[in-house]
């Protein structure tokens, strides 16, 4: 971890922490109060998804000519700002058209300021530890959203409420930020990196044009929205029918969303490490795209069939979930190695599969459940599990095309670096 940048994680985490605080209750939440239905619901997280997915692909382009301090702070304002407005004017009122504009606008705000980040630390980090300064960001993030979070939630809302819960959650945002932009405002790497002739559309075309030539890096980036969209499209109807349908009750819920992506933490440690003795390719297809694919099945059939009493099932049945998402960490080592001379034009559209996954899971959750209901759903999400297998497949360096070889050093500098 660079040492010149410790509060700027430890700002990220708390930031996160606020960001994931909603994830295991918010969809039911805004249904019972002025979405009306769960599919309504999931409309306003699917907007919410689109604005992810576009601030995750710009802030890497933005960070070049505006810098990632100030990229960060808008990402903080925006959050703050209309976060505020979406809990005073939306939820407060039950107003649902509000709901879909502040709560989709507030979509912009983490991908800035955490991205954002990120870039400060590709930046500043030295080559040699680079993907250990990475891996402690995603261990952050991660750590925040949603595992910390909804840990908090379980916490607060028998004292607080939801609606006072979250709002606990914009108090942790602001300390968060607070944290990482006044505590590494005058360390190195946070302003402008392009050259001062470089415009911001000049900046975004070239995070385009990688689609183009290099049409593999585009099938990674499929590969990516495939990786965690399940994981955000099961949040849309997985809170009610594990919290009612089942009976575990929302405090059970919540501790087991936590335990899952606290055992994706620890694993996106292992196959990290697993990966660079197997291969990239073979840890994201055999352990990540066929693991999940066995393990979304396992952790929604199972539970609904035995029931209430068998929360340890769950439990288990979660924590296979949690590890084979991490099968497919070695993605961020991949994808910048297939395309060595466009770097930063690969991590960008990887940045945008990873942001797409918020848009793409809910979207599908909200257009199946009301046709095949939530088995049906999670049926859906086998089969594109399925397809990333065989997707991966098509994921070959160059020298495995017949094209240079990868310097190894290059390659390992990213090895284990972005966690799912």
């Amino acid at each position: 971890m660079p040492k010149a940048l410790v509060l700027g994680y430890v700002g990220v985490l708390l930031f996160m922490i606020g960001d994931g605080v909603e994830s295991g209750f918010i969809a039911p939440y805004m249904a019972d109060h002025g979405a009306a239905t769960d599919v309504r619901a999931g409309y306003v997280i699917t907007v919410y998804g689109i604005a992810v997915m576009l601030a995750s692909w710009f802030s890497g382009a933005l960070c070049q000519v505006w810098g990632p301090r100030r990229v960060m702070w808008i990402g903080l304002v925006i959050w703050a700002v209309f976060d505020a407005a979406y809990l005073l004017f939306a939820l407060g009122t039950e107003n649902y058209p509000l709901m879909l504009v502040f709560y989709g606008i507030r979509g912009f705000g983490y991908p800035l300021f955490a991205f954002g980040f990120l870039v400060w630390i590709t930046n500043t980090a030295p080559k040699a530890r680079l993907g250990t300064a990475v891996g402690w960001f995603y261990f952050a993030f991660t750590g925040g959203l949603p595992t910390l979070g909804s840990l908090w939630s379980s916490l607060t809302i028998p004292w607080f409420g939801r609606l006072g819960t979250l709002w606990s959650a914009l108090g942790l945002i602001l300390l968060g930020g607070a944290i990482a932009l006044v505590g590494a405002r005058r360390r190195p790497g946070g302003d402008r990196m392009a050259p001062p002739e470089v415009t911001t559309g000049q900046s975004l075309l070239n995070s385009v044009s990688i689609i183009w030539t290099h049409p593999r890096v585009l099938v990674g980036c499929l590969v990516r929205v495939i990786n965690t969209a399940p994981e955000f499209g099961m949040l849309v109807y997985l809170p009610r029918i594990f919290s009612d349908d089942i009976g575990f009750g929302e405090d059970k819920w919540l501790q087991l969303l936590a335990i899952i992506y606290g055992t994706n933490i620890f694993f996106n440690l292992i196959f990290g490490v697993l990966s660079d003795r197997i291969g990239w390719r073979t840890t994201i297809a055999g352990f990540g795209a066929l693991g999940c694919a066995i393990s979304v099945t396992t952790l929604y059939f199972v539970p609904v069939w035995l029931g209430p009493d068998y929360f340890w099932v769950a439990v288990l049945a979660g924590m296979f979930y949690g590890a084979t998402l991490a099968g497919f960490v070695p993605i961020s080592a991949l994808i910048p190695s297939m395309a060595p001379e466009n770097k930063g034009g690969s991590m960008a559209l990887l940045n945008l599969g990873a942001g797409g996954a918020a848009f793409v899971g809910p979207a599908l959750a909200s257009l199946f459940f009301p046709l095949v209901g939530a088995g049906g759903v999670t049926l859906v999400f086998l089969a594109l599990y399925l397809v990333a297998f065989v997707l991966t497949l098509l994921l070959k360096l160059p020298e495995e095309r017949g094209g240079e070889p990868v310097a190894p050093a290059a390659s390992r500098t990213d090895a284990a670096a972005t966690p799912s």
